[in-house]
């Protein structure tokens, strides 16, 4: 018996050395050492924290003896709880894992201690500014919305390098509004932090300052999403000529500068930078002034009419481009391309025989906004060509850049053409490769693939070109605006049809499969618009493959009206906007209010 209970204790004793790391005996027994290295490893390798908040960080090791933790910031306790210090300072903190049995075995973690964010009111009572101040390189970006699920984001924005603080304008809300937001931030070494919830209230302008408008979703549909860039015109003084709505019709954004009277907006663009840029003139380009602002609508840069003919005048003088070239101002469209040019459309005059004329010029300005390029249609059109509304000869109204080839595609109403121009990126001579319109270089085809017999069938007085296809030369595809003023009558007598209803005062819109090579212009799409529009529109083809387009007078009285249609025939009715006592110049689908993000 004796012999056994001998036994017994030594097989005790042995069991106690093999588990030294979970104590036995009370915990007298010293751990046992490990035979080889000792390794260390700690999960997550890196974390975020608000100041005064904690995260929890695990231990591999072989050492049985355990590890030790310790934090250059903050502390943390013997199980890896990590607490960051209080106070309005965000820093970085290394969290080490030392072997207890060899101290040169160590593993680290890195954490990112932000202090909260900010919300501040901005000039525009519809946007706030999101300031908050990370330690360490990353992105920020805000949630925002009616509760604290949020479902909108603005755009992402990076962190100066090495920690700094990041501003966002945070916009897209309704007006008089409680709105809920926070920050959040992916920091370079992958970790996440997202601020604590804050609430901000919207003010709003006064409903006689905002344009009133109306929307239709039809039964079982679903619109392609994101938010409405108006390009108002004709409307009350006090009403913003500029805004951005939902598709419910709430205004979520305006700006009115409270220029005079008849100098309007055209174009309206969403930048890069999260900017707009806005062209304001008469139509015929007097008075205009262009701005970039921002979100609040403070301005960043502008130019006046004053500007540009002196810096065109500058630029000959030293040998450049812009001699004998004075300029009524800027209108209808411009184009910034990826290389910080920005092309403009200007309008000029010059006297034939007895007759003051006006056409227009295209100018490349460069990143200074010096011109470097300036191509001008009295070089280039026949000036005895004068289908419609001459002395105002060609009213040029948009401008398209072709990055395929680097060249520009124009519409010129009062010729009813699309004209294509060797620009080549700036290094082009000017030269005209093709209209495509009546009396043009193209035969319009039916989708049959029969040459279409009827003049008519082409587009006259036209807006708003936009491609369709992501190429943009050889063969491809385009949509535009066809107004039709002088549809018909043109091509008997030179008259027009005016506002009178005769019956060939009707609205388009086609998207034309265009070759270049074979020079045909073939129908793939072609709806009449609901109502004659005078002037003004344009069209799109949405990415879910649905047609947008813009009467810039299409209900009775003053209206403006906007619809998106299926491409099928006939088109089906997905949405429409109107826009009482204004017109819409031009109203079109962006993704959201910043470059990049889709609401």
């Amino acid at each position: 018996m004796k012999k056994e209970l001998q036994l017994s204790v030594l097989g005790l004793s042995a069991l106690c050395v093999t588990l030294s790391t979970i104590g036995c005996g009370g915990g007298s027994t010293p751990a046992t050492k490990v035979s080889g290295a000792i390794t260390v490893s700690v999960s997550p390798q890196s974390a975020a924290v608000g100041v005064g908040q904690g995260t929890k960080f695990s231990v591999t090791t072989n050492d049985p003896s355990g590890v030790t933790w310790t934090a250059s910031v903050g502390t943390i306790d013997a199980n890896g709880n990590y607490t960051a210090p209080p106070g309005p300072q965000g820093a970085t903190a290394t969290v080490t894992a030392t072997s207890k049995q060899d101290s040169t075995k160590t593993a680290t973690a890195t954490v990112n201690v932000v202090p909260p964010g900010t919300v501040t009111p901005t000039a525009n009572g519809q946007v706030a500014l999101y300031t908050i101040s990370p330690v360490a390189s990353g992105n920020v970006s805000v949630q925002f919305g009616l509760d604290t699920t949020y479902g909108l984001t603005t755009w992402t924005q990076p962190v100066p390098q090495g920690g700094g603080p990041v501003s966002i304008f945070v916009a897209g809300m309704k007006g008089n509004t409680a709105y809920h937001m926070r920050g959040v931030v992916q920091f370079g070494d992958g970790s996440e932090f997202q601020d604590a919830d804050q609430t901000f209230t919207t003010t709003g302008l006064a409903a006689a300052v905002l344009p009133t408008i109306t929307t239709t979703t039809a039964a079982g549909a679903t619109p392609q999403s994101g938010v409405e860039l108006l390009d108002l015109v004709n409307g009350p003084a006090t009403v913003a000529p500029v805004a951005v709505s939902d598709l419910n019709g709430n205004v979520l954004w305006s700006y009115n500068p409270g220029l005079p009277t008849g100098v309007i907006p055209h174009p309206v663009k969403l930048l890069p930078n999260g900017h707009f840029l806005i062209n304001f003139a008469a139509p015929n380009g007097a008075d205009s002034v262009m701005q970039e602002i921002d979100l609040t609508g403070n301005v960043i840069w502008q130019m006046t009419a004053t500007d540009l003919n002196n810096a065109l005048a500058t630029a000959c003088a030293g040998g450049g481009v812009g001699c004998n070239v004075t300029l009524l101002g800027t209108h209808h469209d411009f184009v910034l391309l990826s290389n910080g040019h920005l092309l403009v459309l200007a309008a000029l005059q010059q006297l034939v025989g007895s007759t003051v004329v006006t056409g227009d010029v295209i100018i490349d300005l460069d990143q200074n906004r010096k011109p470097v390029w300036l191509w001008n249609e009295f070089d280039h059109l026949d000036i005895n060509r004068r289908p419609f509304m001459f002395p105002d000869w060609t009213h040029t109204n948009a401008l398209l850049y072709s990055a395929d080839d680097g060249n520009l595609i124009i519409s010129i109403r009062h010729q009813n053409w699309l004209v294509k121009i060797d620009y080549a990126n700036g290094a082009g001579p000017g030269d005209i490769l093709w209209k495509l319109g009546y009396q043009g270089d193209f035969t319009l085809m039916n989708s049959d693939g029969s040459a279409d017999p009827n003049p008519g069938d082409w587009f006259f007085a036209q807006h708003g070109p936009s491609f369709v296809s992501t190429n943009t030369t050889g063969t491809f595809s385009l949509t535009l605006f066809d107004n039709g003023n002088d549809r018909g009558v043109t091509v008997v007598d030179g008259g027009t049809c005016g506002l009178t209803g005769q019956p060939d005062c009707y609205s388009t819109v086609p998207i034309f499969n265009l070759d270049e090579n074979a020079k045909t212009a073939t129908f793939t799409f072609n709806a009449t618009a609901p109502t004659f529009s005078f002037f003004g529109g344009d069209s799109v083809v949405l990415k879910n493959g649905n047609v947008e387009y813009c009467e810039a007078e299409g209900g009775p009285g003053v209206a403006g009206d906007i619809y998106e249609v299926t491409q099928t025939t006939p088109p089906q009715s997905v949405w429409s906007m109107t826009i009482p006592n204004q017109e819409a110049y031009r109203g079109f689908r962006i993704p959201s209010l910043y470059p990049g993000v889709q609401w």
